[in-house]
């Protein structure tokens, strides 16, 4: 597994930091949107944060990732009764723009209906991001019929699936973190309000600062692993309450 750049390495983006760890301390901020132009570092600060998030409890075996503590009753996979729990790392799945609508929510298991002649559920990324984060880079490029299942998965914390004689429903609850160039085209207003928090980032002008830039990446570039473990003790600075909160909210 490659080694991400790390959260607390990004130079600057305060608001954009601090938008990211309030909705990992308390998802229901409700997501994050972040508007910016391209080299800003905005996918890279939403690819770090999932390397900050603690392990999360799972029923061992189950597709749907269900809390051992509190399984939900109605999972595909279920009933789990006493099934034994075991932990993973935080999930961030990414939601391509060209994904298919069978990619996002799921579909027949083709090679079980051919090997087995039953038909089975082959869940799809919404089942993937349960209980973790869901990422859509250029989330105003996204398809309308896409942008409608997220927002009732949104709205519900579920999934209905009606696909070739499957019906399923899972629990479908995650982080929203999306990222956009205005200057492709604005987002529908109705997925707009699904974000709890819009953040907007800008190329630093300061000389200092795009040097720093250039010298950590290439830090990083050159050995991954040990600029990682070199910043892995570092808070991050907009966890110390010194960094400007005003322009995280959309009011």
């Amino acid at each position: 597994m490659s080694t991400r750049y790390p959260f607390t390495a990004v130079v600057g983006m305060d608001d954009l930091r601090l938008a990211l760890l309030l909705n990992a301390v308390s998802p229901a901020v409700g997501g994050v949107l972040v508007r910016g132009e391209k080299g800003t570092a905005k996918s890279t600060a939403v690819r770090a944060l999932a390397e900050l998030l603690p392990e999360v409890p799972v029923v061992a075996g189950c597709r749907f990732s269900c809390d051992p503590a509190s399984p939900d009753p109605g999972c595909p996979d279920g009933p789990h009764g006493d099934a034994p729990g075991t932990a993973r790392p935080a999930r961030m799945v990414e939601l391509p723009v060209g994904a298919s609508e069978d990619r996002l929510v799921g579909a027949l298991d083709i090679e079980k209906a051919l090997a087995e002649g039953v038909k089975a559920f082959e869940p799809g990324l919404l089942a993937a991001a349960h209980r973790g984060i869901l990422y859509v880079d250029e989330v105003n490029l996204l398809s309308d019929h896409l942008i409608d299942h997220l927002l009732d998965a949104a709205a519900m914390g579920a999934s209905h699936v009606e696909r070739e004689g499957v019906s399923v429903r899972h629990a479908a609850r995650f982080l929203l973190v999306g990222t956009m160039n205005p200057e492709e085209g604005e987002l529908r207003p109705q997925l707009l309000d699904r974000f709890g928090l819009t953040v907007e980032v800008a190329a630093s002008r300061d000389p200092e600062q795009r040097v720093e830039v250039v010298r950590r990446r290439l830090a990083f570039e050159d050995d991954p692993a040990a600029f990682a473990a070199h910043w892995a003790a570092r808070r991050p600075p907009c966890a110390s309450g010194s960094s400007p909160r005003g322009r995280c909210c959309r009011g």
